[in-house]
């Protein structure tokens, strides 16, 4: 991974991650599907400026889609949780 923003894609802001900010102090981010926890853990800390505690992943199977007769699948993906140092914020994150 040469870029950090090669690894950390997009924010991912639903419902469960806003509830998730609010009573762990956890984010979630789409990543690089051959990004390890180290490499996620140090970007994070690079763009965001903070400190991370903890960084779990999870591969995301794409789903089956179909249109009529037509058979799709999206894309796999990977996700990270990560869990922020206590009194660390992302400001980015507040005004979501």
């Amino acid at each position: 991974m040469n870029h950090l923003y090669d690894i950390i894609r997009r924010p991912l802001i639903t419902e469960k991650t806003t509830i998730q900010k609010e009573e762990n102090n956890q984010l979630s981010f789409e990543v690089d599907r051959r990004a390890n926890r180290i490499e996620i853990a140090k970007a994070i800390e690079k763009i965001f400026s903070v400190r991370v505690q903890k960084v779990r992943t999870i591969q995301v199977k794409g789903k089956v889609k179909r249109r009529g007769r037509i058979t799709g699948k999206r894309r796999d993906w990977k996700k990270a949780m990560v869990t922020l140092m206590p009194n660390e914020r992302i400001e980015f994150f507040e005004g979501a």
